[in-house]
């Protein structure tokens, strides 16, 4: 770790640490405070596990009985790998409007004022918001196993879908974090963090059996992170999944999905501490 002494206006000599170490020392600060946020806004909680109960009940009980699985699986088992990727996907909405707001705010302005790294403020948001959804999807495993839902390949594996689960989660709050640095307006955040996000949710497996699709599309469904994710998830909880291809997604879903990780961050953390820096210059 290095540093460099400074002077502020007030003459004040300030140490402003450098490295990856203080980076991670600032971004946990940030994100406790984001994290003491949350009791004060229990109504956003609220919300933010509502959305995720009601697809698992809509799709169980409306939808499950409607798409039949070969050898008698059951959908709900299917179903759930699904909703628990849609919802970690849905998180890249509460960044980008946390972005927002904290702009419109003047917190950023108050924030590039301290000594601290510059990608601290991006990563304790996506700190806080990770911790949120860890919640949101303990919730949802709870309503899971209500429904019917189980995994059977051990708890081991399960703990691992988990942590794929939340490490996606991760890496889309990198995109939100883009989206929010791009725009003006919660209204606006709130649309893009979404809007895109629908088609990218339903052209996979998460929902429908992918060879009831258009063969134009089953590339695409192939192909989608999304759908690596939920196959990675579905043998990972030793979940029906008969509908897999011939294709290296179908073959090494968890490696893909964790191939698919990876390129998200990289992309989009770099592009996520450029904007930021472009908007506080």
């Amino acid at each position: 770790m290095t540093g460099a002494v400074t002077a502020d206006e007030t003459g004040v000599t300030v140490t402003r640490h450098r490295g990856v170490g203080r980076a991670v020392s600032d971004g946990l600060v940030i994100g406790w405070r984001n994290l003491k946020r949350i009791p004060r806004l229990p109504d956003a909680l609220i919300f933010a596990t509502i959305q995720p109960i009601m697809f698992v009940l809509l799709f169980a009980y409306v939808f499950g009985g409607a798409i039949p699985l070969p050898g008698g699986a059951s959908y709900r088992e299917f179903l759930m790998a699904g909703i628990f990727a849609q919802t970690m996907a849905f998180a890249v909405a509460s960044t980008s409007v946390g972005m927002v707001d904290d702009m419109n705010k003047g917190l950023i302005d108050r924030f590039r004022s301290f000594p601290m790294a510059r990608s601290a403020v991006i990563s304790g948001r996506v700190v806080g918001d990770i911790a949120l959804n860890s919640f949101v999807l303990a919730v949802m495993l709870a309503c899971g196993l209500v429904v019917g839902w189980r995994w059977h390949a051990g708890l081991p594996r399960a703990l691992a879908a988990v942590a794929l689960l939340l490490l996606f989660a991760f890496a889309m709050l990198w995109v939100g974090a883009v989206i929010g640095l791009s725009v003006r307006s919660t209204e606006v955040a709130s649309s893009a963090g979404l809007i895109w996000l629908f088609p990218v949710t339903f052209l996979s497996n998460a929902f429908v059996p992918p060879p009831t699709l258009p063969d134009w599309l089953k590339p695409v469904v192939e192909w989608n992170p999304l759908s690596s994710v939920v196959a990675a998830c579905r043998e990972l909880f030793g979940n029906p999944n008969p509908f897999t291809g011939t294709g290296f997604p179908a073959r090494q879903p968890v490696l893909t999905a964790l191939i698919w990780i990876v390129v998200i961050i990289g992309v989009f953390v770099p592009l996520a501490v450029r904007k930021y820096q472009r908007v506080t210059s």
